[in-house]
């Protein structure tokens, strides 16, 4: 089994997502399973092949997260690990609330 690089600790997050492929602008509803400060897994059963890059939509209740992202690695009928590309600070702001404090 191939092993995963990680450059940042993953902490489990449940949130809705959207993820917008550049390539060809198709778009899909998703959910995060994880996230750490450096990407997340997007779990969908149609993962985009790896090194697509993409713009990623994280929503929760009360806060929005945007971010160019690229798929590290993707399992068929499972989902896909995105790394950020470019966080604004704005967002920076809205990752440091949702993981923990020891991030």
């Amino acid at each position: 089994m191939e092993q995963e690089h990680r450059g940042a600790p993953r902490f489990p997050f449940i949130a809705a997502a959207e993820v917008l492929a550049e390539n060809n602008g198709s778009r899909m509803t998703a959910r995060i399973s994880d996230l750490s400060v450096s990407g997340c897994y997007v779990d969908t059963i149609n993962p985009l092949a790896d090194g697509t890059l993409v713009q990623v939509k994280i929503i929760t209740e009360t806060q929005i997260f945007e971010a160019p992202a690229r798929v590290v690695y993707s399992h068929t009928h499972l989902g896909m690990g995105l790394a950020f590309r470019e966080v604004l600070p704005n967002f920076i702001a809205v990752l440091q609330n949702w993981l923990p404090a020891t991030v």
